[in-house]
């Protein structure tokens, strides 16, 4: 994608919009007349086959301020009549940027001028069913309440913003308006030690995640089934809960994004439906999985709401919800015992996983993938049969060995005995 030369088409753009709204001298008697740069390039960065020459004006409208903010210095032009700027021409002026920044209203003049049936297909622009939302790429943000609806400034994405600028996928900051954070593991499937009714659950959210579109399309159950697919897994903490989810993501090639509830619940009242809308909207246009761990403190057993903060509470639960039952791909609840999720909102799950402690087969497995090698001399069949008599999580397994490994390292030491395994899983108890 040539940069240079979309800017300068869409100065001819600007420039043909003003002169065929004023009625001066213009080349072409309406502004499709001009022509558009098919790119394939910027197509493909939308996720999109062809782009249309109104798609075009807007994408690039958006992008001004971020490639060649005085492009748009026209538009502070006053009206001679009122010696205010053009009302039609919309915009506004940041907070520290000086340039002008476009509004719907901006994309209805250059695309529409004074044409009302054509301000309508504008505005269709900025629906929710356009891909411009559907794919997270731009629209309108901030129109106050009562306003029009074109009042609202014209955004591109920090998602697409990144691959027109820098041509590389973003990776959102984790922070105030971003609740979520992305989980990796080094570990592979195979490593996921669970038992048997746990992994059939996982083998089924696999399942769907691979022939969702051939169910809901091809079989033409799509009406008759919620999309996406929700949820639960719940058991003692350390069972594995996190980690199948990361591992799921791993498996199919998809990022797993973990929500802090936390967050939402303490610290962002009053903004939480908008750094929800970020997540969700950048979920669905990438195919994250979504992870709620701790799931309870948000959809535990709700309380009658006797004061104003409970009744806004209570508000921003209620969005939550609507947008989970609403999101088009994997979401995952997790939460240590299964009664602490409200009943109302357990009926909505696809699919229920319990992940219990692990028996003594699995301990054995566990310790056995998680012990160097290195450390093991005449002691090991000693130190397992000890090992896997400890009823314990795979999480704290995990914990005792890296005692153990401090330890060994603090001493200068090598090998695991049976004195120092058995004095350090004693302490951890």
């Amino acid at each position: 994608m040539i940069l240079n030369q979309h800017i300068v088409w869409f100065q001819k753009i600007i420039e043909t919009s003003i002169a065929l709204y004023f009625k001066n001298d213009c080349e072409y008697s309406q502004i499709e007349e001009v022509g558009y740069p098919k790119d394939a390039e910027l197509a493909t960065l939308m996720g999109v086959d062809t782009i249309t020459f109104d798609e075009y004006v807007v994408i690039l409208l958006a992008l001004m301020p971020h490639i060649s903010p005085q492009t748009l210095d026209i538009f502070f032009s006053p009206n001679k009549n009122t010696g205010k700027p053009y009302t039609e021409f919309g915009g506004w002026k940041g907070l520290s940027h000086s340039g002008f920044l476009p509004t719907g209203e901006t994309a209805a003049f250059l695309l529409a001028g004074d044409d009302v049936e054509k301000r309508a297909s504008v505005m269709a622009l900025f629906s929710d069913e356009h891909w411009f939302h559907k794919n997270n790429i731009l629209g309108l943000e901030g129109a106050g309440k009562g306003e029009p609806f074109l009042s609202g400034q014209l955004r591109v994405t920090d998602e697409f913003l990144s691959k027109v600028l820098l041509q590389k996928d973003f990776k959102p900051t984790y922070g105030s308006d971003f609740p979520a954070k992305r989980i990796e593991t080094e570990l592979n499937w195979e490593d996921l030690v669970v038992d048997y009714k746990v992994e059939m659950a996982l083998e089924n959210i696999h399942t769907w995640i691979n022939g969702h579109q051939t169910i809901m399309e091809d079989w033409g159950l799509k009406k008759y089934l919620k999309k996406g697919y929700r949820a639960l897994f719940y058991g003692p903490p350390g069972t594995g809960k996190t980690l199948a989810a990361t591992l799921l993501g791993k498996r199919n090639h998809m990022d797993v994004y973990r929500v802090d509830l936390s967050m939402i619940v303490s610290k962002y009242i009053g903004e939480t439906e908008k750094n929800l809308a970020k997540v969700f909207d950048m979920a669905e246009s990438r195919n994250w999985i979504l992870f709620f761990d701790e799931a309870d403190a948000l959809f535990g057993k709700r309380t009658s709401a006797n004061t104003s903060n409970d009744r806004h509470a209570n508000q921003e639960v209620a969005f939550l919800l609507q947008r989970i039952e609403d999101y088009d791909g994997i979401i995952i609840l997790a939460t240590n015992l299964k009664s602490n999720i409200d009943e109302a909102f357990a009926r909505r799950f696809q699919s229920m996983a319990y992940f219990p402690i692990p028996d003594e087969q699995q301990r054995k497995r566990l310790w056995e993938n998680m012990l160097p090698a290195s450390w093991m001399d005449g002691d090991k069949e000693e130190i397992l049969k000890l090992a896997v008599r400890e009823e314990i999580s795979g999480g704290n397994i995990a914990n005792v060995i890296r005692q153990c490994a401090i330890y060994l390292y603090a001493t200068a030491q090598s090998k695991l005995t049976k004195e120092i395994f058995l004095r350090i899983i004693h302490e951890k108890q």
